[in-house]
């Protein structure tokens, strides 16, 4: 049988599709950015054709530029951006609104409203998570509310509801599997982590009728097939987690105390408990690492809004550079007598703060400040914000995250100042894998192992290697004012 595995990674700023070979090595690579739309402030959509349109697309690049057709692919592992929703017809598969982003905070007041309720414990005790726009739930109950005549519809069984990789599943296979995965399933704030199951209380308390809801399966399994005309041949489709569960697997964190932290568009920090469902008492979120095999793996979480967006912003907004990779260079040009912050919090606070009204900010600028510290600021921001969400894991999880070794990917990793940074930041060690598509790697591994072209977890653990390891140099007298600094910037920042 072929070995080859297809991985589909569905972004939020852009869709990828990598072959990966026998060897678990980088074939080939198709990738297409969509639009980003902004209807509202706070307000973030995606058109769900443009996914549609760009998976489909980037899928046959890579297979082209593999040299191979659809059926030398043994199968497919999807991996997405996990919060956003689409609500689609059931008999056309036509979405009735634009996707709903993970970004998005249109749903606050009614967070604000479950809150004043004292609903939020309901809420954190039975899926791990906090009343926040971030999550998947309100989007959906926004939506039945807010198209006209959805609801209704929705209540007589002629819409469905899923996070992204449900909609592609749905495309994929014609309509004939409706489907996610545990991992994604525990991002929608009305599945019950301990349980396993859709939770009956918390669909009634958000108005969301459980006909409308994928089969939750586990994250290596049988997902159905692709239709034979999209590209060629039925591939099967056997593995699905969300982006940053999948970057955990392709981590190989499988052990509980392994770490590993994604900079994309934001960044995402997961320590593996194991069996163990520890309830954060530091506004981290308990979530699900995986479930292979019907047992689950749980994991905390700290997610940051904004990482490698900043970046972004820094070439897009302010026109400062040209490509991402220049801010590494320019950030060391930086006077190192001028303490620059910036508080990316362009929507919002992510964990420790949870604060849904925060707005970014800069401290600390003098009539000398330029494009060199405004760049050195954006990394060290994102530096601040994984120290804020590792010093909260190890109050929460004491035997676990004292001495864990960092182990980064995403985008902005290859950036050995900004790595560097953060390991001066953390006063701990931070290693970089030789393969940084560790996202796309997870859902390979899954998909493969699922269709037996590839090893086991053991043996995929031991094959990873690494690329450089990353050791703190900063003075302690320096990185204590730094970090008093940021403190002090965040505090001001807070909308409460």
């Amino acid at each position: 049988m072929s070995r080859h595995i297809l991985a589909i990674d569905q972004g939020t700023t852009s869709s990828r599709a990598i072959v990966f070979d026998a060897d678990m090595k980088i074939v080939a690579i198709g990738q297409e950015e969509f639009a980003q739309h902004y209807p509202a402030s706070g307000w973030v959509e995606h058109d769900p054709e443009d996914i549609w349109a760009t998976v489909v697309s980037t899928v046959k690049t890579a297979l082209e530029k593999a040299g191979l057709a659809a059926g030398d692919i043994a199968a497919i592992g999807i991996t997405n951006q996990r919060e956003t929703v689409v609500v689609w017809d059931k008999a056309t598969g036509e979405p009735i609104h634009n996707a709903i982003v993970w970004q998005d905070r249109r749903t606050a007041p009614l967070c604000a409203r479950l809150k004043k309720k004292r609903l939020e414990p309901t809420f954190t005790q039975k899926t791990g998570l906090l009343l926040d726009p971030y999550f998947s739930g309100t989007k959906i109950a926004w939506l039945l509310d807010k198209v006209k005549g959805a609801r209704a519809r929705a209540e007589r069984g002629e819409l469905l509801a899923g996070t992204i990789d449900s909609f592609l599943i749905w495309r994929l296979t014609g309509g004939t599997v409706h489907a996610t995965d545990a991992t994604n399933a525990s991002r929608t704030l009305v599945y019950n982590i301990a349980d396993n199951r859709w939770d009956d209380e918390l669909l009634e308390i958000l108005g969301i009728p459980v006909a409308m809801l994928p089969t939750v399966k586990n994250c290596a399994d049988d997902f159905g097939a692709t239709r034979k005309d999209l590209f060629g041949a039925e591939i099967p489709i056997r593995g699905v987690a969300g982006d940053q569960q999948a970057a955990t697997i392709g981590q190989a964190c499988f052990e509980p105390g392994m770490m590993k932290s994604t900079y994309g568009t934001g960044c995402f920090a997961l320590l593996n408990t194991g069996a163990d469902m520890v309830r954060s008492k530091n506004r981290l979120l308990t979530t699900i690492a995986y479930r292979l095999d019907g047992r689950t793996t749980y994991a905390l979480e700290g997610s940051i809004f904004i990482a490698g967006a900043a970046v972004q912003w820094l070439r897009d907004g302010l026109k400062i550079i040209d490509k991402a990779e220049e801010t590494g260079k320019l950030a060391a040009q930086a006077d190192p007598t001028q303490h620059v912050y910036v508080v990316p919090a362009f929507v919002g606070l992510g964990a420790p703060h949870w604060d849904a009204d925060a707005r970014g900010a800069i401290f600390g600028l003098t009539r000398n400040s330029g494009p060199a510290e405004l760049a050195r600021a954006v990394l060290e921001s994102v530096a601040y914000q994984t120290r804020d969400l590792l010093q909260a894991m190890r109050k929460d999880w004491k035997a676990g995250a004292s001495q864990t070794v960092l182990r980064v990917d995403g985008g902005m990793v290859a950036s050995d100042w900004t790595m560097q940074c953060l390991a001066d930041i953390l006063d701990a060690a931070v290693d970089r894998p030789q393969i940084l598509e560790t996202t796309a790697l997870g859902a390979a591994w899954l998909a493969g192992s699922q269709a037996g072209a590839w090893p086991n977890a053991q043996a995929f653990a031991a094959s990873w290697a690494l690329d450089r390891r990353f050791e703190p140099r900063m003075e302690a007298a320096e990185r204590k004012r730094k970090i008093r600094g940021w403190t002090d910037a965040v505090k001001r920042t807070l909308s409460r």
